[in-house]
């Protein structure tokens, strides 16, 4: 059946939003793609093409041949990443819906756009008291000291506390994920010179698990094996770059540390 070029438009609209949230909060290139792919084709679209980064998604749905349907293509621009796999959950049950014909398209953009303005996760004191659980728990597995898991808990949770404030006022975020690495290792270090921890590299290193991008590694391996290589490459610079922030925090405190020694 023909399709007006309006429809065609909130169809582009509607995949536009889904692929837009689902990227936005931590979901791999090809499952953007697939999902967008999905919408389209259950709502009579079938030839649609994507080109996802993370930096922005473009999205086209040709004309059928022999029907004058109108082709449409979009661009929707990504400034804003974190991870939220709840969000994403929530895109995938309701493409599930569209494609089991349960929902209209007004339907499930109304459905997006909640999902999209819904919360930020979980609220900061919890993330905060989960990173310093699983700081103390870090150390335990890499072989530290029960003597160091309150000290590495309390690093742990500051440098978090510190990433999520910093985040709110700093608006690079490799920055602000300098500021939380240096958070934890002076506070390593004040715990050991104030003799309530013993290993220094053992509470450091529990402490700032926390920070580290584990999931946008993963999306970044995940995404070059199955071929999206701009978006791999991508996703590992920017694992790189936060890496590096990581470490340079704590090297500057190391250093510092090591000045005052002298």
């Amino acid at each position: 059946m023909p399709q007006s070029s309006e429809y065609t438009r909130r169809i582009a609209g509607l995949c536009l939003l889904a692929g837009k949230i689902m990227i936005e909060n931590g979901a791999e290139t090809y499952r953007v793609e697939d999902t967008m792919t999905r919408i389209a084709r259950a709502y009579g679209l079938p030839r649609s093409h994507s080109f996802v980064t993370p930096t922005g998604i473009i999205f086209t749905i040709e004309g059928a041949e022999g029907e004058g349907a109108d082709s449409f293509t979009s661009l929707s621009r990504i400034t804003n990443r974190a991870t939220d796999l709840q969000k994403v959950m929530e895109v995938n049950a309701i493409s599930r819906r569209i494609g089991a014909g349960e929902l209209s398209a007004d339907g499930a953009y109304r459905l997006l756009k909640e999902t999209e303005s819904g919360g930020k996760g979980y609220p900061a004191r919890l993330k905060t008291a989960a990173a310093a659980v699983a700081s103390g728990c870090f150390l335990i597995m890499f072989g530290g000291s029960w003597n160091d898991f309150v000290p590495a808990m309390a690093a742990g949770g500051a440098g978090y506390l510190a990433l999520i404030c910093a985040s709110g006022r700093i608006a690079i975020k490799l920055f602000a994920e300098f500021v939380a690495s240096f958070a934890v290792g002076l506070l390593a270090c004040l715990f050991v010179l104030a003799g309530w921890g013993r290993e220094l590299d053992s509470i450091v290193i529990g402490s700032v698990m926390p920070l580290v991008p584990g999931v946008l590694i993963t999306n970044a391996v995940r995404d070059l094996m199955a071929g999206h290589f701009v978006s791999g490459l991508s996703k590992g610079a920017e694992a790189l770059l936060t890496a590096f922030a990581i470490g340079a925090g704590i090297a500057i405190v190391l250093a510092l540390r090591g000045g005052v020694a002298l």
